[in-house]
């Protein structure tokens, strides 16, 4: 890679000196934040874009900064609806993607719920492995052959994945007591996993797909945390990383947020990145310092045989429900 890029550097900073004009991208989850930023940094050099999101009226209101952006380059931006935690909507929306059938350089999982309160989706998992984890596996997996030949992957995920790994045994939480914390820790420790084993099964193409911590900002992903349970929390990431020694963490804005994303979509090189987990916008270092807030990935989410045991469950399952079988009660789930 030629030009360096850091923790300060904008998604616009990124892309400054790329035409991407015929290059065509989808986003999930760009009706606010990181998403829209995003899309907006893709289309401002021309690329196409399809945005899927959940409330189509709210992106709407989010996308007319994207579409004057696009308007001025000659991208293009377009919605379409996805609902992450129903897979009667994931799979409607790889239906849709499907018949139109043209193609993707590259798709951004971005998209993602924090921290929520308990709850089971329709389909009988726990909120935050559906929305973060399932939903995306479901969505990629079925329009994979839209992604072109060198074509890359990039799921979001984030430090957080430092609090846990997955739970093959319990991932509904329905032996154990609920942490939101904890449950959002795992759907992104997951995430990088899927990426790990995307990555591995599509290289043969010159397919990579890697996994990017795009850094904390405020955006609306702490939705569910009150102001002070917020405060809160920065003061315990504050003191964590002061009694290890590490400098203060670092709210960036979204156009820092989301540089990392289109650094690894587009401008990375392809062997470095495969398989890995970013962070400002360079490939993070392997740290397993008991830490939940320190820097780098911890070896167990970039662990190919975890990768793959995550995986193979991961597929078995959804191809009984795409079959249309009986739905398989949640204390069967990834057994």
């Amino acid at each position: 890679m030629s030009k360096k890029f850091d923790a300060k550097s904008t998604a616009q900073d990124v892309l400054a000196d790329v035409d991407l004009k015929g290059k065509r991208f989808l986003v999930t989850g760009t009706s606010a934040g990181i998403g829209v930023e995003t899309a907006r940094a893709l289309v401002s050099r021309g690329a196409s874009v399809v945005g899927l999101v959940r409330d189509l009226a709210k992106a709407q209101a989010a996308a007319a900064s994207v579409r004057d952006a696009a308007a001025q380059a000659g991208g293009s931006f377009e919605l379409g609806e996805l609902d992450l935690a129903s897979l009667r909507s994931v799979h409607a929306s790889a239906d849709r993607l499907l018949a139109d059938g043209r193609p993707f350089d590259a798709i951004i999982a971005n998209a993602g719920v924090m921290a929520t309160p308990f709850g089971l989706t329709d389909d009988g998992f726990e909120i935050q492995f559906a929305t973060n984890y399932l939903g995306h596996f479901v969505l990629i997996h079925r329009i994979e052959p839209l992604l072109v030949d060198n074509g890359r992957l990039v799921m979001l995920s984030s430090q957080a994945h430092r609090v846990a790994d997955v739970d093959l045994d319990d991932p509904n939480f329905s032996e154990q007591p609920y942490d939101p914390f904890v449950a959002y820790g795992r759907s992104k420790t997951a995430e990088t996993l899927f990426a790990v084993a995307f990555d591995k099964r599509h290289r043969h193409r010159g397919v990579r797909a890697a996994a990017v911590m795009p850094g904390n900002s405020l955006t609306e992903l702490p939705r569910n945390f009150s102001a002070e349970q917020l405060q809160g929390l920065f003061e315990t990431v504050g003191k964590a990383r002061a009694d290890a020694g590490l400098p203060p963490g670092q709210l960036k804005d979204v156009g820092q947020a989301a540089a990392t994303s289109v650094w690894a979509a587009v401008v990375a090189d392809a062997d470095e990145i495969g398989g890995r987990y970013l962070e400002d916008c360079a490939v993070a270092p392997v740290n397993d310092s008991p830490n939940p807030f320190a820097d780098g990935v911890r070896s167990y989410a970039l662990d190919a045989g975890r990768a793959e045991q995550l995986w193979a469950r991961t597929q078995a399952l959804q191809v009984d429900r795409i079959a249309g079988a009986v739905p398989i009660s949640q204390s069967v789930l990834l057994r």
